[in-house]
């Protein structure tokens, strides 16, 4: 009964992500994207269906990226979030927290490496707080790039051609937001139409206005929110016709009088 009513209710889900970030070669500010990345993936602890946890690297900037990636990692003010400039406070709940670590060593016996992080700070001696998390040395079937983590870790692949981040990125189930960083614009623009999801950023990861529409594919969810997609996701419509002639509308023929 229950499933059926629903059935005949209006209804929008929007579900959880695994969102990818793809950052090419030509970019000219490095630090630039990895601020993007990095907000992309550990702003909120994580907590962020939309996060863009799985990051792309052109194979020419990868090594030099991932080093400047983990120099802005260390620089993150860890804290109560009351404390002035606190930049990563605690994920939310106890179980929460042993579900991340999980995922971390998971990755890590699956031979994943843990380039920084992984471990609550060394400053800190009680409370949920996880380190800023960089995993490299993924392979497409291991569980951190497959699944949802939604605590502050991020996994990183390489690859060579346009066509290879395009196939990363739709690798998974999920297709709620992309983002795309490139000097190229209309690279960007031909990436953001073939991506496999609601939401694509171009140069930048996570912003969101209220005035656009928010969803996913897959299984990331159906329907909209936000924008006046976000209402009509909730109204019925009627359709309510009137015929305004005085004439008879003609399609049949009328009887000949007796």
């Amino acid at each position: 009964t229950v499933v059926y009513y629903l059935l005949q209710q209006p209804v929008s889900l929007e579900l959880g992500g695994k969102s990818p970030l793809v950052i090419f070669d030509d970019v000219a500010d490095i630090d630039k994207a990895v601020e993007w990345a990095m907000f992309g993936c550990f702003f909120n602890s994580g907590q962020v269906c939309s996060a863009t946890s799985r990051l792309l690297l052109h194979e020419k900037i990868a090594e030099r990226f991932l080093d400047r990636l983990v120099e802005w990692a260390k620089n993150i003010k860890i804290s109560d979030p009351l404390e002035e400039g606190c930049r990563l406070g605690s994920v939310i709940s106890k179980g929460q927290y042993e579900k991340i670590k999980k995922f971390i060593s998971t990755a890590r016996s699956e031979g994943a490496t843990i380039l920084h992080g992984g471990d609550r700070p060394k400053h800190l001696g009680k409370g949920f707080f996880i380190e800023p998390t960089i995993i490299t040395d993924v392979s497409t079937s291991m569980q951190i790039w497959r699944e949802e983590v939604f605590g502050p870790v991020i996994c990183v692949k390489v690859f060579k051609t346009e066509s290879e981040a395009v196939e990363l990125a739709n690798d998974t189930h999920y297709g709620l937001a992309g983002g795309v960083i490139s000097d190229d614009l209309e690279r960007c623009e031909r990436i953001a139409k073939v991506i496999h999801s609601g939401i694509v950023w171009i140069n930048c990861s996570q912003p969101t206005l209220v005035q656009a529409p928010w969803g996913g594919n897959k299984r990331s969810g159906f329907g909209r929110e936000l924008g006046e997609w976000g209402l009509e996701n909730y109204l019925s419509v009627k359709q309510v016709t009137r015929y305004c002639k005085d004439e008879l509308y003609g399609w049949y023929q009328r009887p000949s009088k007796l």
